[in-house]
């Protein structure tokens, strides 16, 4: 019985964050409230204070569930290339961008975060907290990079810091650019070719070099 109550938690739980979601791309973030969730959902307040503690809590929750599987792919791809970080970074950022297109959550999710989230009122602490998975991301780009150079795939004279912003910053405006106009191009075909450009800026491009002094 005890198995059976945890599976139902588990399922009404996925049901609640599946009816945000839904609520959130139609009405905005700051616009949805709880009730419209639980209306959505057809549970009661009580059952999402249940699992939840407000709208940031429910957000994160969708989040985690989104990034944890770019964290198994990350891993996958590691492995699958132990002596070719440069080519698990390029399976990773084409399964980023395609992904993006394939997996409807992902691309739902991010629609929201890119273009149907305001960061106002109680939303300021869900910024504060993307702003820390922001800097996350940062180190886990220049860990790559350096891991690149170490096995001399990237120049040892490559600024670390600089081709880091600037691929987290080309790879979130492919993608922001894309939901904002899906029709025009196919990001899902274009990807190899996208991030392949992205490789050779940082094997060639003078400005992406260390500054001599």
């Amino acid at each position: 019985m005890g198995r059976k109550t945890k599976q139902q938690s588990l399922e009404t739980r996925q049901h609640i964050l599946d009816a945000a979601m839904q609520e959130f791309s139609r009405r905005g973030v700051s616009s949805t409230s709880l009730n419209d969730i639980a209306l959505a959902a057809g549970v009661t307040r009580g059952a999402i204070y249940w699992h939840f503690k407000n709208k940031v809590d429910i957000f994160n929750a969708m989040w985690t569930q989104i990034e944890s599987s770019i964290d198994d792919v990350v891993l996958r791809y590691r492995n699958e290339f132990p002596l070719e970080p440069l080519l698990a970074l390029r399976h990773t950022l084409i399964f980023v961008l395609q992904a993006t297109v394939t997996d409807p959550r992902r691309r739902t999710l991010l629609g929201i975060l890119f273009h149907k989230c305001e960061f106002v009122g109680e939303l300021l602490s869900l910024q504060q907290i993307h702003q820390s998975l922001y800097l996350e991301n940062y180190e886990r780009i220049e860990k790559d990079l350096r891991l690149c150079v170490q096995y001399k795939q990237l120049d040892e004279q490559l600024d670390i810091g600089l081709a880091a912003i600037t691929l987290r910053a080309y790879i979130c405006g492919l993608i922001e650019n894309w939901l904002f106009m899906p029709e025009s191009y196919s990001l899902e075909q274009e990807a190899p070719r996208l991030v392949d450009a992205f490789i050779d800026l940082m094997k060639h491009s003078p400005s992406l070099k260390k500054a001599c002094f």
